[in-house]
């Protein structure tokens, strides 16, 4: 599949550094892959080129200047170079994901050993799958190329839901018991 890229290539004064960084993680966030020395790259679509417009205009409130160029690669191999690089960066926000979930797992598990089934600790675990969904919405969102990665990370949420819905059923079942001992 033949790709149209947009480009952006801001340039910002040196000091200070913070409206620098900023580009730089606005432009992470979006998805883009840094090409080379400030040279960033999306594939286009409407949604991206109102980015790369807004990204144009805090550049230029912060004292900077910057191009926007709508591009094709000139050959197949420069094409699967950029695409690789995308598939890259997913690949290493997926991996980190899964590596979350199984801390996730370890962790419902290392509570159901102690027999922690207090609501407390189901409401913080719940939390921190709702911060791994949400993660892995925004990671989906900068997956302009898709594939097993997304499927996989996928299943491992999955997997994270189902063992947050049996400790809740522990905990329910705890308190139950709490209340009937109370009577």
């Amino acid at each position: 599949m033949e790709y149209k890229w947009l480009l952006f290539c801001p340039q910002l004064p040196a000091i200070p550094s913070s409206p620098r960084v900023m580009v730089w993680r606005r432009m992470r966030s979006a998805g883009s892959v840094g090409l080379n020395n400030g040279l960033w790259i999306l594939p286009y679509n409407d949604g991206a080129e109102k980015f790369v417009q807004e990204m144009k205009a805090y550049v230029e409130s912060q004292g900077g200047s910057s191009k926007i160029f709508l591009a094709n690669a000139i050959d197949d191999v420069n094409e699967a170079d950029i695409l690789e690089r995308f598939r890259q960066d997913r690949a290493e926000e997926y991996a980190e994901l899964q590596e979350q979930c199984l801390d996730f797992l370890a962790e419902i598990d290392k509570e159901i050993k102690r027999q922690n089934f207090s609501f407390a600790e189901y409401e913080e675990n719940e939390q921190d799958l709702d911060k791994l969904i949400t993660w892995f919405e925004k990671v989906k969102q900068r997956d302009f190329i898709g594939g097993a990665q997304a499927q996989e990370a996928a299943v491992w949420l999955e997997k994270c839901q189902k063992a947050l819905n049996a400790f809740a059923t522990e905990v329910f079942n705890h308190e139950k018991s709490d209340d009937k001992t109370e009577s």
